[in-house]
């Protein structure tokens, strides 16, 4: 686990609901991570409220820089996102348990709802770089809600659903993904509870469930299980999402 004070390099929004804030930290930058794994970062100024530090997924890296895409949702983030290049802010990780690549190249589906699509942009960068096939599905409400397709990298299948019908598939995620699993060798999820369910609904009885894993997105106030903040039920009993995941097996939870 590595504690860094990082300068803010950018921090604008990316499309209605997301905000992409570039950070230069090296040593995180440098540090081997699961993509998934989250970092805590302090949102308030130097011994200010709130006292808990807010938990963000890992977006995108590159040399000496990493990237958090996040909504403004309360008091923190919206501290956060009133940060301008060259602003100073604490942080520290990476924490918990990322996705698990498969060692063989496969088809991997990606599937994302809202600011759930955080990490999914460093997973795939992570899988192409192993020499795996990537598809990325994303649901929204309306296109304007959408992650711009050229924030992924350019050998990714960019699909995408709008529940009002304004771009790509009309409906929700979870209602288009018969073609796509048939294709794919694993499925990773991240997004709001009601997608997971669905997701789960619309897998358990089609016999090619891919071992999915998903990213529960709790609240996790203290980022080491001290807390039991972002306790969860599973059918192995209560887990902590920042100690036991935030990967769970989809069938575990759902």
């Amino acid at each position: 686990m590595i504690r860094e004070r990082a300068a803010v390099l950018s921090n604008e929004p990316s499309h209605e609901g997301g905000i992409a804030l570039w950070l230069d930290a090296p040593a995180l930058a440098a540090a081997g991570h699961e993509p998934g794994q989250f970092v805590m970062v302090h949102c308030a100024p130097e011994g200010g409220e709130p006292m808990f530090a807010r938990a963000f997924s890992i977006h995108r890296r590159d040399e000496g820089r990493i990237a958090l895409l996040y909504a403004v949702t309360g008091h923190g983030t919206g501290w956060l996102a009133e940060r301008r290049r060259g602003d100073v802010l604490s942080l520290y990780g990476p924490l918990g348990k990322g996705f698990r690549l498969p060692d063989g190249a496969g088809n991997l589906l990606l599937v994302a709802g809202g600011v759930g699509v955080a990490p999914m942009v460093d997973l795939a960068e992570t899988a192409l770089a192993r020499g795996h096939q990537v598809t990325a599905m994303m649901g929204a409400r309306t296109a304007s809600q959408l992650l711009p397709a050229d924030a992924w990298p350019s050998a990714v299948e960019y699909v995408v659903a709008t529940e009002d019908g304004t771009r790509g598939l009309h409906g929700r995620v979870t209602e288009h993904l018969d073609e796509y699993v048939a294709w794919s060798s694993r499925l990773y999820a991240c997004g709001p509870t009601p997608m997971f369910a669905a997701l789960a609904d619309a897998l358990r009885d089609n016999g090619r469930r891919q071992r999915p894993e998903i990213l529960m997105e709790e609240t996790m106030p203290c980022g080491w299980g001290l807390c039991y903040g972002c306790a969860i039920e599973t059918r192995h009993g209560v887990r902590l999402c920042c100690k036991d995941g935030p990967r769970f097996n989809l069938f575990d939870v759902f």
